[in-house]
């Protein structure tokens, strides 16, 4: 998670209480339910938001290098993994939440995650030693970590020409405060939140070009 914020909450849930538990919505996992931390206002993003994702991202998870920098109940890496991603780099600042993540992995026997108890910001600092395809961006809400996040990610080496970035939301934020080179290519609404697909270019993602 971000620093400053030990959890994410988010508009539209009732902060008292985590969920419980999240399931894995396809791939080798699916239906496979895991823990989450019991923290204040920590959710997995819900599975209409992870199906309609990850119906988006379909083509581009498999091979896939994740990087998800709020990782919070992991739901997002999770996902990715189960359905082929090569690996996946979580970052997380709460220590409770972080240990969740790793026995959850080990759970899974994804030897091909890692969880780095982190502030995200304070990590992306750092030049990137290899570009990643997949970034997932659920930061707290209305904290204003979105905009530094991105400068971060888009100047310190982190992006390709294809990589593709998952950005959540509250839906009031608007414009997105993001580089002039990334490209909204899907969006979408549940409820208080936005989310959406962002391409590092201009022109539409080669992949989406028609749709």
């Amino acid at each position: 998670m971000a620093r400053r914020a030990a959890v994410r909450q988010h508009p539209d849930k009732r902060p008292n209480k985590g969920s419980g538990q999240l399931r894995i919505i396809g791939g080798q996992w699916r239906s496979r339910k895991l823990p989450v931390a019991d923290l204040p206002g920590l959710r997995p993003t819900s599975d209409r938001v992870r199906e309609t994702l990850f119906n988006w991202l379909m083509p581009h998870v498999p091979g896939a290098r994740v990087l998800d920098c709020f990782s919070g109940t992991g739901a997002l890496s999770f996902e990715s993994l189960s359905r082929g991603a090569k690996e996946a780099i979580l970052l997380e600042t709460a220590a409770e939440a972080a240990s969740q993540l790793d026995k959850n992995l080990k759970t899974l026997q994804a030897d091909n995650a890692r969880v780095i108890r982190t502030d995200s910001l304070k990590w992306l600092q750092q030049s990137a030693d290899k570009a990643f395809d997949l970034i997932f961006l659920d930061p707290p809400f209305r904290q204003g970590l979105l905009a530094e996040t991105c400068r971060l990610l888009d100047e310190n080496g982190y992006l390709h020409s294809n990589t593709l970035i998952y950005v959540e939301v509250e839906k009031e934020l608007s414009p997105l405060p993001v580089p002039a080179n990334w490209t909204v290519i899907k969006t979408k609404m549940a409820g208080q939140l936005s989310y959406c697909l962002l391409a590092i270019e201009k022109s539409p993602h080669p992949a989406f070009a028609e749709h």
